[in-house]
């Protein structure tokens, strides 16, 4: 019977790559995803004994990355202090009422954008403009498709300020696709 620290190094082995993966989509960061997937082993190890081997251990593993994760963004949530006044002005009022005009009422090919790798790119420089507490809410939203409550959960959030970033970022969003795509 292995003992539990070559059962770890071995998915170490096995899993690294996947979690790396996974924690630099979720980040956009290689540097914290590097520690955070070494944390990720560093709790395995740790709390090797809750493992109950039900399921596959990678999927215990990015349970793991899921709950750093949050945590990651928690604390950067408590340090962040975001500026409206770009959208607002002192009394609440919108600044520039182009935010509230539709888009052109042609839509573009939703599936040839997906295909489009300048697209793609252009769509995450823009994501990566967001205020961090924006953009992992997006990208949980969005990317991950995880339900409000349940993001409310993770990130402690009231489900108004879930609404309200949630608009706020997709203002932003639309905003610098408009700039530098759609009008390109």
């Amino acid at each position: 019977m292995k003992s539990v620290t070559e059962e770890v190094a071995q998915w170490v082995d096995r899993y690294t790559q996947k979690l790396l993966d996974h924690a630099y989509y979720l980040l956009s960061d290689r540097i914290e995803a590097q520690d955070m997937v070494q944390e990720v082993f560093l709790t395995a190890l740790s709390c090797f004994d809750s493992f109950e081997g039900k399921s596959n251990p990678l999927t215990w593993l990015k349970g793991i990355l899921h709950h750093k994760v949050a945590d990651y963004y928690k604390k950067k949530y408590k340090a962040q202090h975001v500026s409206f006044d770009y959208f607002f002005d002192e009394d609440g009022s919108w600044r520039n009422n182009q935010n509230l005009e539709e888009w052109a009422e042609e839509e573009p090919d939703l599936v040839a954008l997906l295909d489009d790798t300048y697209f793609h790119d252009t769509l995450e420089d823009c994501l990566e403009k967001l205020p961090p507490k924006w953009k992992i809410l997006v990208k949980m939203c969005y990317l991950e498709a995880k339900r409000y409550s349940e993001i409310c959960q993770d990130i402690y959030i009231s489900q108004t300020n879930y609404w309200k970033t949630l608009q706020r970022s997709r203002l932003q969003l639309r905003e610098c696709l408009e700039i530098n795509w759609f009008k390109e």
